[in-house]
């Protein structure tokens, strides 16, 4: 399958699941429209979610950030959205991303707001990606992880791929094979 064929079916990508509590969630293609629900859903995300995620301390965005975050082609750059239903409205609560970096490699990023964690969405992220990046003829995902976030790593290791990793002053790199 042609990657320009993919990312037409990635922009348009949709599924639902159950999180471990039982409730619906909506895994779906990012759109330029979500701009205001994604910062409210960083803006619950505690400094060790986001450091977890940077790397560094974060509390705000710069706008070529954000326009980088939102302004995915479904082809180089890929971006799911975990959406739950609460409080009589649709809420993003997490989401998972890929940036081609290489011939038939791409990196891989998730965040789910801390309310929401421990509910399976990584989990649940993970797999639609890796259902997105086979049909763009990826062969491997990677992903930078700070050897203490035991909660993503048990995501890669779960996910049913093959799982390289490499320590390199203080980050974990890991690869999987698709």
């Amino acid at each position: 399958m042609s990657q320009g064929g993919v990312s037409m079916k990635a922009a348009a990508y949709s599924a639902t699941e159950r999180t471990r509590n039982g409730a619906p969630l909506d895994i779906r293609a990012l759109r330029t429209a979500d701009r205001a629900e994604m910062l409210a859903a960083v803006g619950r995300f505690s400094k060790e979610t986001l450091y977890r995620r940077f790397f560094a301390p974060k509390r705000h965005f710069s706008e070529r950030e954000i326009d980088f975050f939102l302004n995915v082609d479904f082809k180089d750059h890929v971006a799911l959205v975990a959406v739950l239903s609460e409080a009589g409205g649709a809420m993003i609560v997490g989401g998972a991303r890929y940036v081609v970096c290489g011939s038939g490699r791409a990196e891989v990023a998730f965040a789910v707001d801390d309310l929401h964690q421990k509910l399976g969405i990584a989990t649940h992220l993970i797999v639609h990606l890796i259902r997105i990046a086979r049909a763009a003829e990826l062969k491997e995902l990677i992903a930078e992880v700070l050897p203490e976030n035991a909660p993503m790593l048990k995501v890669f290791e779960r996910c049913g791929l093959a799982m390289t990793t490499r320590r390199d002053r203080g980050v974990l790199h890991v690869t999987l094979a698709l």
